[in-house]
């Protein structure tokens, strides 16, 4: 089978197309065919260098498709089952693995492709808005990237929580995405100050919480956003990773509490990471919120897919499709 690999980190022309052996699955695996696989920013990262992986390396985590075989002891899947998950080993493939505790079966009502572009970016808006910082009725909060993947479906749960939204984005076309999705406001910060657009939003009073997925280029305006106590949820670095910074600044700025989630500490059980999914496939199906899949591209054009990403020239998700290869 195709499969997308990297045998040394660097620019996306590491990436490579090698023909290799269909993976079998050991005991509690599920083999599936793989009808889209997620392009993320954590995919960039792996292939740069930045979060270092065993080599050679078929990058993805995050898929979905059609369950070809099962391993020793499964029991809750069968072959031909539709399924998703966002801990796959090796979505860049025709054909990929996974724990059949980190599946999660796709309902009617939600295609595939949409159950594949919302598993990671799903729920970490999910579990940003509703655990990190459990947005509410009256808060405020600002949304970098706002027309980003995570960002137009952060901005719909924090609407459907109560919150009012300031996002920020680099364009106009970009702008009338995170109104569509609900923004009560939206910075273009190519223009704009973002910080002076957010005193504005609050009468002065900055937000409760702000979720920076920008990393370094946003990090010293993003503090400024934040009243005191407020918090910075940083979860993301597509500028470059924060540097390091003394925690007195948080005290200097206000008393303010910084954090770093990860999707696998708000995915610790299989329990968990299955209620995370149910709530997002319930409100796709009810019609509460809508996946933009910004850009799709076969497998073989994966390089091309993450210059768009690393570019900043794509909106909502960016998914692989193995298709016809």
């Amino acid at each position: 089978m195709l499969s997308l690999r990297i045998h040394e980190t660097g620019g996306p022309d590491k990436l490579r197309a090698d023909d290799v052996s269909l993976p079998q699955p050991g005991p509690g695996d599920l083999r599936f065919r793989v009808e889209a696989a997620g392009v993320n920013f954590i995919d960039v990262y792996q292939r740069s260098g930045l979060y270092p992986v065993k080599l050679p390396a078929t990058l993805g985590l995050e898929a979905a498709g059609v369950v070809t075989a099962v391993g020793e002891g499964v029991k809750e899947f069968k072959v031909g089952d539709r399924i998703a998950s966002a801990k796959v080993n090796g979505a860049y493939a025709e054909e990929a693995l996974v724990a059949a505790g980190g599946a999660v079966g796709i309902p009617q009502g939600v295609p595939t492709q949409t159950a594949a572009a919302v598993m990671l970016q799903g729920m970490t808006a999910h579990y940003l808005a509703c655990d990190t910082y459990p947005l509410k009725s009256g808060d405020t909060a600002l949304v970098h990237a706002g027309a980003g993947g995570v960002g137009l479906l952060l901005i719909q749960i924090a609407k459907m929580r109560g919150a009012r939204v300031i996002a920020t984005v680099g364009t106009e076309e970009k702008a009338a995405l995170a109104r569509g999705a609900g923004a009560d406001q939206v910075c273009i910060y190519t223009r704009d100050n973002f910080v002076e657009a957010v005193r504005s939003f609050t009468n002065n009073e900055g937000v409760h919480v702000a979720y920076d997925s920008v990393g370094k280029d946003t990090f010293e305006g993003t503090l400024n956003s934040l009243r005191p106590r407020g918090m910075f949820v940083s979860y993301g670095n597509s500028s470059g990773p924060v540097a390091a910074f003394a925690p007195l600044v948080l005290s200097q700025k206000g008393s303010l509490f910084f954090t770093r989630p990860t999707m696998g500490h708000y995915t610790l059980t299989t329990e968990e990471m299955r209620k995370r999914a149910g709530d997002l496939f319930a409100w796709i199906a009810g019609a509460r919120l809508q996946v933009r899949v910004g850009a799709t591209f076969p497998l073989r054009d994966v390089a091309e897919a993450h210059r768009a990403l690393e570019g900043r020239a794509t909106t909502g998700k960016v998914l692989l499709l193995p298709a016809g290869r």
